[in-house]
């Protein structure tokens, strides 16, 4: 199998939650790369999450936003950029239902601009030649819209229903990006990830919400009857499956990277909780915190993948101990919090 290899690369939403965990395992694996790191430090992304990676001399931090066309045309000029991985993107369902118009901004047109400037600047450089040039495109499982209980898990081949203004721009993106490929040979990948969950997630997300809800004694919410289904994804492990994809990957193909790990909502705040009271008692069990609240609209009931392409091809598969995996996030929460408090008191 053939691999490629970056040489300057740039990461897109680089200080968000799954971008800055895959900037520190280049960091920490690659060797002769230079990763340029560009971030719009939105609500999504901070510079905090990649505080302890600013020293490295083989990265740059570079704050923009992917719409912007002349940053985006210099930093390739700049700094010879051979390799994308695009993370960057606008992810909170709840946002793009209230708020759709950010969406379509920053999902399409600025995967647009990524994808043309890159086709511009490699078709003078490199002749578009995938052994010297790659583009890879992070999108979602939410863009094969929603799943009956007995429903097979989405494939490659699964058609697209998006459900969400969120899923509709990123099902928007995925085909920007098939099109480019097609259209100019443009050396793309992409891959469709379940939910991911680790440290360095955003506070209005599902896992981080109840850990939050448990260390501060609030409601936890769960919308509808918790019945809703997700397939989850350490984060870690997402991060080396598309590195495998971006040193194996075959151009122009599409893999899914899932967790094999279905759990509803109401179970996974239930194993949280249970978790808690172990690790951080309280004078009542976190689960009486359990609050069911109005279903958001358009909820999606049940989202699986499958990870037999990526697994038959690239060789790579999750670990099989999600709890273990779980309980490193919420320890690691813990420390946050631990840590926020005695600054507060100093």
């Amino acid at each position: 199998m053939d691999k490629y290899t970056p040489r300057n690369i740039l990461v897109t939403g680089g200080a968000g939650f799954i971008g800055s965990h895959f900037v520190r395992q280049l960091l920490q694996t690659a060797d002769n790369l230079f990763i340029v790191n560009l971030d719009a430090l939105t609500y999504a992304g901070s510079i905090k999450n990649i505080a302890d990676l600013i020293s490295y001399p083989n990265h740059r931090f570079v704050k923009g936003n992917i719409i912007d066309r002349a940053i985006i045309t210099e930093i390739f000029m700049h700094h010879s950029i051979d390799t994308v991985v695009h993370f960057a993107a606008e992810s909170h369902v709840d946002r793009s239902i209230n708020e759709p118009g950010q969406f379509i901004q920053t999902n399409i047109v600025g995967t647009f601009t990524l994808l043309d400037v890159a086709r511009e600047v490699w078709r003078q450089r490199y002749a578009l030649d995938p052994t010297q040039c790659r583009f890879h495109h992070i999108s979602t499982d939410e863009v094969f819209g929603s799943l009956d209980k007995l429903e097979a898990p989405f494939t490659e081949t699964s058609h697209y229903e998006p459900n969400s203004p969120y899923s509709a721009s990123k099902a928007s993106s995925d085909l920007l990006v098939r099109a480019y490929t097609k259209t100019y040979n443009l050396p793309c990948t992409l891959s469709n990830c379940s939910n991911n969950f680790g440290p360095y997630q955003h506070d209005e997300k599902f896992i981080p919400t109840t850990i939050s809800a448990c260390l501060n004694q609030f409601p936890i919410p769960v919308y509808g009857d918790g019945s809703n289904i997700r397939d989850w994804l350490y984060v870690e492990e997402h991060c080396q499956a598309i590195l495998q994809i971006l040193h194996h990957g075959k151009v122009g193909d599409t893999y899914n990277i899932g967790g094999n790990y279905e759990i509803s909502n109401i179970d996974l705040a239930k194993l949280i909780c249970t978790i808690m009271d172990t690790i951080y008692p309280t004078l009542n069990p976190h689960a009486e915190l359990i609050t069911f609240v109005k279903d958001r609209a358009g909820h999606d009931w049940r989202y699986a993948i499958s990870i037999d392409k990526i697994q038959n091809e690239l060789g790579w598969s999750p670990s099989a101990d999600f709890q273990a995996n779980l309980l490193k996030t919420i320890q690691w929460y813990l420390q946050l919090a631990r840590a926020e408090t005695s600054t507060v008191s100093i």
